[in-house]
């Protein structure tokens, strides 16, 4: 099971969706492609400074005082997550 938690200092997502095999599993890239969206639009969009780590299985984002546009997208994202949860609860959890 995928685990995010959203935190006002950072997100931790870890774990598998184990939905389906490697390469063929739609809930872990759902999650990974909004999470990836994340990072990429608060770098180029928000130019927000944050720090993250991304390793199998584990992804770690620290962030301080974010603007109104990042904030906006790491509210975006939260949603996009709660919709992937509602749908595969047996997958992904919000902690």
């Amino acid at each position: 099971m995928i685990a995010v938690s959203v935190r006002m200092d950072g997100i931790q997502i870890s774990g598998h969706a184990n939905y389906s095999y490697d390469g063929y599993d739609i809930v872990c890239a759902g999650v990974t492609a909004l999470t990836q969206t994340l990072i990429k639009s608060i770098e180029d969009l928000a130019e927000d400074e944050i720090e993250y780590e991304i390793s199998p299985g584990e992804v770690d984002i620290h962030y301080g005082n974010l603007s109104e546009k990042a904030k906006t997208l790491v509210d975006s994202f939260f949603i996009g997550i709660c919709v992937i949860a509602g749908e595969f609860p047996d997958n992904v959890r919000i902690a």
